[in-house]
């Protein structure tokens, strides 16, 4: 019956091909039909790996008595929110007028222009704790539509008012100084669960951008983030075969993981464990938790073509019945008799990036150059297959094919991020960059008072409705687009790009300091740029002579020793590069490589605000230089 999902680039979308609902994709195609025919619009969204939408999918959509109620009343439209993530915030944003148990499933109930009148979440097939029967849903939504279709379209015209003057972004009342950014950190303190780590209570998530904000403060705070890292590493959270985090607990303590694993959660976790070994105590969980991250996003994560699956399912077929958890819970013997969770191999352009910054800064960080290959290797072919030659973004792709769905801000924001840091792991420039010319697009795409804006525009459905809503800074378990393309403007600035991209970066962040001081647990990557803005910048360059193609630590013990210096040194940004590349980042319009040479067997150049100490050759002197 839905025949019209069956060449869809999102799995989540394939898997519903074969239910008996008429499901339409997101597009112009849905709306046109429910206004030909007269009914309401059922919007389902939800991923590949959510467990309760596979419940939902099996309980309901594959029922056909529900089907039939679906099909004659309504015109059904399944979004994939990975795929469409300004979708999914926009009807996010609408449904929280309806209820406050937001998540996913997410099913919202529309007009043929697109505006809500009614949201909710899971709906099971019976009623169950005061939650409604899906089929009872539909039955009171049917004869709403019929009998009080006027209060349906006041109530829908209402939710869309109210959620189109809705902005968390400020009008920029200034960047937070390290006292206030120290005062967040204490609020987030104050909720550490201190018998199992993490924060607050049940379900309990990573938080990652929170760990980022945690450990670039400091001090305490840098020890709460190492402490959550170690307790997350030591649980059930974390797979012991494969080294991959599942996406969260369902318990305090940790002991009853959702066991879906997503590329994002891993790489930022990745980047958390580098950044903690990078400042130190060099702890042996440390490296080990590190390692298996590093080998779940090379191995397991990785596809044939370079590029990463955006998740890991939960759910795998044993003795014949789906199980929830049941692969995980078995060791690696066996596993190896089993098949194992499906992956959702739709490529996300932004949650690559992700990964290629996270094996990137790993990769230097603990001088592992298979997994600074695995991130070039992948760079390589995102930019191949997602870059057009235009200049924009494809959003989401699955083997060769590209989806249809405009690319989010977080698209061109978290490669460009990705990009920057393997720059700086590798020496080439190359990376540099094609992120600058991503930023450039979006400083470009700028208006009403925001210095960023998303190449291409916002997804043509939603703007052809009103709907479409500027990107949002709030963040949860991944940094917001925002966010993300204020940090690559400000690396940009870091490695002398120019003041425009420091200018664009401030701005960012000052539209959303004061909500984000407020509410720090939802603001963690935000406040971490922002704590970078307010310190010190320190810059390390490193010069080697040239000797072919890249850099080779550990040829001499003096040089091996300079590198290690520079990259555990508490900069904003730290490169080791030949004389060669030195040259070519200085042509590429990197003023801060300028005039930087080896001297010999290898110079450390070490700056404050372009402002620089005088070389040195040897480890201990860089270290002496952090205390000048």
């Amino acid at each position: 019956m839905a025949e019209r999902l069956a060449d869809a680039v999102s799995p989540y979308l394939q898997a519903h091909a074969d239910n008996p609902v008429d499901w339409y994709p997101w597009g112009p195609d849905a709306f046109r039909a429910a206004a030909e025919r007269d009914v309401p619009v059922l919007i389902s969204i939800g991923y590949a790996t959510c467990h309760w939408c596979h419940v939902m999918a099996r309980e309901s959509f594959s029922d056909p008595e529900i089907a039939r109620i679906l099909n004659e009343g309504f015109v059904a439209i399944k979004v994939d929110r990975e795929e469409h993530p300004g979708v999914d915030g926009s009807y996010l944003a609408a449904a929280s007028a309806f209820t406050r148990q937001l998540g996913w499933p997410l099913t919202v109930f529309a007009d043929a222009q697109g505006r809500a009148f009614y949201a909710g979440t899971y709906f099971p097939p019976r009623s169950v704790q005061g939650v409604p029967a899906f089929r009872d849903v539909l039955g009171a939504v049917s004869e709403a539509w019929r009998d009080r279709r006027g209060e349906l379209r006041q109530t829908a015209e209402a939710v869309a008012a109210a959620v189109a003057g809705a902005s968390v972004v400020g009008e920029g009342t200034g960047l937070p100084d390290l006292p206030a950014l120290a005062g967040a950190a204490e609020r987030l303190a104050a909720d550490e669960d201190p018998q199992h780590g993490g924060f607050g209570g049940a379900p309990k998530f990573p938080v990652a951008p929170v760990l980022a904000f945690l450990a670039a403060t400091g001090g305490g705070s840098r020890a709460l983030a190492a402490r959550t890292m170690r307790r997350m590493g030591a649980s059930a959270l974390r797979d012991p075969v494969e080294g991959g985090f599942f996406r969260y607990s369902t318990r305090a303590d940790w002991t009853e993981p959702h066991y879906e694993r997503m590329l994002s959660d891993n790489a930022l976790l990745l980047g958390m464990a580098a950044d903690l070994w990078r400042a130190g105590p060099r702890e042996p969980w440390l490296a080990d938790l590190a390692a298996g991250l590093t080998s779940f996003l090379s191995t397991v994560m990785r596809l044939p073509s370079g590029m990463f699956a955006s998740a890991q399912d939960s759910e795998s077929v044993i003795d014949g019945r789906r199980d929830e958890g049941g692969y995980y819970r078995r060791d690696a013997l066996a596993r190896a008799e089993l098949a194992p969770p499906a992956l959702d191999e739709k490529v996300l352009t932004g949650w690559n990036g992700l990964a290629i910054g996270g094996l990137a800064r790993a990769g230097a960080v603990f001088d592992d150059p298979t997994a600074i290959a695995t991130a070039a290797r992948a760079a390589d072919a995102l930019i191949a297959a997602h870059l057009r030659p235009d200049g924009s973004l494809v959003r989401a792709s699955r083997d060769g094919r590209e989806s249809d769905a405009r690319a989010a801000l977080e698209d061109p924001g978290m490669l460009a991020e990705g990009l920057i840091e393997l720059s700086l792991a590798t020496g080439d420039v190359r990376w540099a960059g094609t992120a600058r010319a991503l930023v450039d697009s979006a400083i470009a795409a700028a208006g009403g008072g925001v210095p960023f804006g998303v190449p291409g525009g916002a997804d043509p459905v939603l703007d052809a409705h009103g709907l479409a809503l500027p990107p949002d800074p709030a963040e949860g378990a991944t940094p917001s687009g925002v966010t993300s393309m204020a940090r690559a403007a400000w690396l940009l600035s870091a490695l002398g790009a120019g003041t425009r991209y420091l200018e664009a970066a401030e701005a960012a962040m000052s539209g959303v300091a004061a909500i984000a001081i407020e509410r720090p647990i939802a603001f963690g990557a935000a406040l971490a740029l922002m704590t970078e803005l307010a310190a010190p910048l320190v810059q390390v360059v490193t010069v080697l002579p040239d000797a072919g193609e890249a850099v080779e630590p550990g040829v001499e013990p003096g040089t091996a020793a300079l590198i290690d210096a520079t990259r555990r040194h508490e900069a904003s940004v730290a490169a080791v590069v030949t004389e060669s590349q030195a040259r070519a980042f200085a042509e590429a319009g990197f003023e801060l490589f300028e005039a930087r040479t080896a001297g010999g067997a290898g110079l450390a150049y070490r700056c404050e605000s372009f402002v620089c100490a005088l070389p040195v050759g040897d480890a201990g002197a860089l270290d002496r230089l952090a205390g000048d």
